[in-house]
């Protein structure tokens, strides 16, 4: 009877192995709140690298755990995994007697016993009602998900299972040779008995099954209450201790998944597959956020994509949260300072090897060594002090750091700057200010989930953050709630319901989606992300908070809230995403209707085409200096250098050369100072002229008009680009000393070769001279006021002291005509001479002006007489040439000009060639790398290019790249769903 029994039970259990009826395929985790739903999310998707379910009815959890139980070694044995002996016996009582019904029908009935077992001891135990928060809720429900009436109808009848019943009479003597091979079968069933005492002891969820199919007799009976507490503390303790262990065995599952990930990973790294791997999502969609910190638009185009926006009070530990998310200490840490100085943008997504790495470098940072998290480190506090400008403390310039890694969730955070109640010394003053308008900015984005970092060690009447975010999002739709340094408060608080009342929502005056505690170190920033989560773990398991059920399991650890935050902001982001494409698409065609009708013949470059346009044109007119004609160059070089030196050759040269009495003292005076003038001051002279020459000519070349070509767009760069393309030139130094050498040797030369130049000389000379004489008697008509013809035309008459120059005038021109061979300068009695004539006519003259107004008079008498002298020796050149010594006709202020004039051409003639084949090349080059620094200096970009039509076609060029990229990501998003 025994042995039918077992064997029918053994074809019952088989037929529920290998049936699926009964069991709902929904799973009711859709209707569980999003707390409760992060303890169920599956750490990978795909199932390839999933352990194939246990093919049973009811699946078993642990309250900590989403991973159901290995496979027992019954199912090794059902699946014949035994090991094979070579016994003819044996194999041939295997497969005509189904040997394997006994052990399994043994299994049947060790079950039975278990249960005969379990109604004893659940009338001796106590109401549990009170603790059903260790188990979770979803598994009180799975009553509702069993169809019984299925199982029923699936099961056979006992006729037809004593059918299939073997003769045991027939096999009993082989069933006993073969004992021995089948005791590891027995032992395999007793240790199922007892593990199955043991969870039914423990209340675990295999309690759930049997209770499910009992469920019509034992749902109007109730446990019996039990006084004896040390029991209850023993079996709670025992729980613990057996969902701890669940957690290692799932931990462990976790990293090995993950080790084959990475490998999985690797191998399409290297291209074994030889295909193009495709973007990930999380890094499509951070690059639409790059885009958007990054569009200075002036039409208010709102951006509303998720994000997860980290805030808190100033050493809350935000930062400490992030780097458990990212698993490696990535940012700068200091000591009650502030080290977020800028708002960090990070972006977690899964890769072969856990690196970082900037928006704007191609630099990779292995997070698993040591030194390069410390360049890390290093580099973005440098980045942050960088962008926080002169007189700030903060900056709302974005760092935007790309993190990859094994087994990382995916999700974009922002670490924003610390909310602090007082400016400290060294800040700005308006730091509290600008953290609170930053904070704001990120967090009123209706799509962004922020999370709020409330430090547990310090009273909860100090949280800042706390009112800022309730006034954010008043609902708390969007906001999960993470205490900080629960250890801390745990020793600290005198009453431990406080931080039950905070993690309840019930003690700050906001709202959450969830509430969180975690652990993140001990203070030592010299931790490792290992040792910190091993002291969490530590923690919370000797905590008496989770004891004491004031925290639920799955609200600690910083692994149940990354994994509640990536599913938060995944299921905004599905929810936005398209809505937001829409708004950017609505925004575009805004923008094209307006320049259509602003800009209808123009085509929409922006501001980097823009530049290159003018980068061209700039190159093109640097080049047209190099077609300048020499004769242009030298016409220029010669007549602004003679502007130069005029004055200084006519006043300090040839007026003091020509006072002497003959020829002789006349060239000696003039070698002397052409000399000096040679060494000391010509050469420079020169140059100056020569680089002054330059600018002109190269500034004329930039801003002349093209006539309907020209756009006035450019004219702000080039005079940027001219103006810093000068500051940088440099003349060559060693051109000075060879023009000096050069000047020396032309002045040195007396001899005139032909009448041509004779002639030329003499030309130049009266020009010079007629243009110094028309000056110095603009002058005298100032000093003496107008003749009688202007005076009796124009109405206007001489001032007093006018008419004191006037007559002075005619004084000396009276004491010229008696002595036309008069020296330059008046002597003394000469001085009291006129000045008692005019005292005579009642006139008083200051010798001063005697003497101020003798220096014109006397320099335009020598003037009109040396153009005469000019007009003498036109027919000289003869004289000159057979060098006959005539004391009435000497020329030699006729070659002293014609000197003058060969040193002007000599000099014109080498600056010439030294700007056509160095300095027009430099200043090329020079033009060239002022255009490249300008193309690196995006700012400077903006500057020198603005205007309403360069802004218009910049945000046209950013809406029409953000949405390209938004719907290339709602498509990716779609496949992967």
């Amino acid at each position: 009877m025994w042995r039918t029994r077992a064997a029918a039970a053994c074809v019952i259990c088989q037929s529920l192995a290998k049936s699926n009826y009964g069991i709902k395929r929904k799973s009711p985790l859709q209707n569980l709140h999003l707390v409760s739903r992060s303890i169920h999310h599956p750490y990978y998707s795909s199932s390839k690298f999933q352990r194939p379910p246990l093919r049973i009815s009811i699946q078993q959890f642990s309250s900590l755990n989403r991973l159901p139980f290995h496979k027992t070694k019954l199912l090794n044995v059902k699946y014949g995994y035994q090991s094979y002996r070579n016994f003819w016996l044996a194999r041939l009582a295997s497969r005509l007697l189904r040997i394997r019904y006994i052990i399994l029908g043994s299994a049947v009935g060790g079950g039975y016993t278990a249960k005969k077992t379990y109604d004893q001891w659940k009338d001796m135990m106590p109401d549990l009602d009170d603790y059903k928060w260790i188990v979770p809720d979803f598994i009180w429900e799975l009553d509702e998900h069993i169809d019984f009436e299925k199982i029923i109808k699936a099961l056979p009848d006992a006729d037809d299972l004593a059918k299939l019943l073997p003769d045991f009479d027939k096999i009993g003597e082989s069933f006993a040779s073969l004992k021995g091979f089948f005791s590891p079968g027995y032992n395999l069933v007793s240790e199922v008995i007892g593990a199955s005492d043991l969870l039914l002891l423990l209340g675990s969820p295999g309690e759930t099954a049997f209770r499910a199919t009992d469920q019509g007799y034992d749902n109007d009976k109730q446990y019996k209450k039990v006084s004896d507490k040390e029991k209850i503390d023993q079996l709670q303790e025992e729980l613990l201790r057996t969902q701890l262990k669940y957690q290692r065995m799932l931990e462990r599952l976790e990293k090995e998944n993950k080790e084959l990930r990475k490998l999985v990973l690797q191998r399409d790294d290297k291209g074994i597959h030889q295909r193009k791997l495709k973007k990930s999502l999380i890094d499509m969609y951070s690059e639409v956020l790059d885009i958007l910190s990054d569009y200075d638009a002036s039409y208010n185009t709102q951006d509303h994509l998720p994000r997860v926006v980290v805030v808190g009070d100033q050493s809350a530990g935000k930062t400490s949260v992030l780097e458990m998310i990212a698993q490696a200490r990535i940012f700068p840490r200091g000591s009650g300072e502030m080290m977020t100085r800028s708002p960090v943008k990070v972006t977690l997504s899964e890769g072969p090897h856990h690196v970082a790495l900037f928006k704007d470098s191609s630099r990779e940072f292995d997070l698993t060594k040591e030194e390069d998290l410390a360049a890390l480190r290093n580099e973005i506090e440098i980045r942050m002090r960088n962008s926080v400008k002169e007189g700030c403390t903060v900056s709302t310039e974005t760092i935007s750091l790309s993190v990859k890694g094994p087994g990382l969730q995916r999700m974009v955070l922002v670490d924003l700057p610390g909310v602090i109640s007082t400016v400290t010394s060294g800040m700005a003053p308006d730091t509290k200010e600008t953290i609170f308008s930053i904070s704001k900015a990120y967090m009123q984005n209706p799509n962004a989930i922020i999370l709020c970092i409330q430090d547990g060690s310090v009273d909860a009447e100090r949280s800042i953050v706390t009112d800022l975010v309730s006034q954010m999002d008043p609902q708390g739709k969007r906001t999960i709630f993470v205490l900080t340094k629960v250890d801390l408060a745990e020793k600290n608080v005198a009453s431990p319901s406080r931080i039950q009342q905070i993690i309840e929502g019930k003690l700050f005056p906001m709202k959450a989606l969830g509430y969180f505690a975690v652990v993140t170190g001990k203070g030592n920033s010299s931790e490792s992300i290992e040792s910190i989560k091993e002291y969490e773990e530590e923690f919370f398991q000797n905590s008496k908070l989770l004891k004491t059920s004031m925290l639920k399991a799955h609200q600690v650890t910083t692994k149940n809230l990354s994994l509640a935050v990536s599913d938060c902001f995944w299921k905004m982001v599905r929810e936005s995403v398209e809505q937001q494409a829409d708004a950017f698409k609505a925004t575009r065609f805004n923008l094209e209707t307006e320049w259509k009708n602003n800009y209808p013949r123009l085509r929409e470059l922006d501001r980097n085409e823009l530049f290159e346009k003018a980068k061209n044109e700039i190159l093109d007119e640097v080049i047209s200096l190099t077609q300048v004609t020499p004769k242009h160059w030298e016409e220029i070089l010669q007549k602004t250098l003679w502007e130069r030196v005029s004055t200084h050759v006519i006043e300090n040269i040839y007026l003091p050369a020509a006072q002497t009495m003959n020829s002789g003292t006349f060239n000696t005076t003039v070698d002397i100072k052409l000399k000096q003038w040679t060494d000391k001051q010509l050469p420079n002279k020169a140059v100056e002229v020569a680089w002054e020459t330059l600018q002109e000519e190269f500034s004329r070349f930039m801003t002349e008009p093209k006539g309907k070509e020209h756009d006035d767009i450019f004219d702000k760069l080039k005079q940027a680009v001219k103006e810093e393309s000068i500051k940088r030139h440099k003349w060559n130094e060693r051109a000075e000393d060879s023009l000096r050498v050069i000047q020396h040797n032309a002045l040195e030369d007396r001899s005139i070769s032909d009448k041509q130049q004779w002639d030329a000389a003499i030309h130049f000379m009266e020009e010079t001279l007629q243009s110094r004489l028309k000056d110095t008697e603009s002058v005298i008509e100032d000093m003496v006021g107008p003749d009688w013809k202007k005076r009796w035309m124009y109405w206007i008459g001489r001032t007093k002291e006018q008419n004191i120059r006037n007559e002075t005038k005619n004084e000396l021109e009276k004491l010229i005509k008696c002595n036309e061979e008069h020296a330059a300068y008046l002597a003394n009695d000469e001085v009291t001479t006129v000045r008692k004539n005019l005292e005579a006519r009642g006139i008083t003259v200051d010798p001063c002006l005697i003497k101020d107004t003798w220096h014109q008079i006397y320099r335009r008498y020598f003037l009109k007489t040396a153009l005469n002298h000019c007009n003498l020796c036109r027919r000289g050149f003869y004289y000159y040439q057979r060098h006959f010594v005539d004391s009435e006709l000497e020329c030699n202020d006729i070659v002293l000009f014609w000197r003058i004039q060969r040193m002007l051409a000599i000099t014109a003639n080498t600056l010439r060639q030294q700007l056509t084949n160095t300095e027009v090349r430099r200043l090329e080059k020079n033009v060239k790398e002022v255009l490249e620094d300008f193309a690196e200096d995006s700012e400077k970009k903006v500057k020198l290019l603005t205007g309403k039509r360069v802004q218009l076609a910049e945000d046209l060029k950013k809406v029409r790249e953000i949405q390209e990229k938004l719907e290339a990501f709602i498509e990716a998003l779609h496949q992967e769903k």
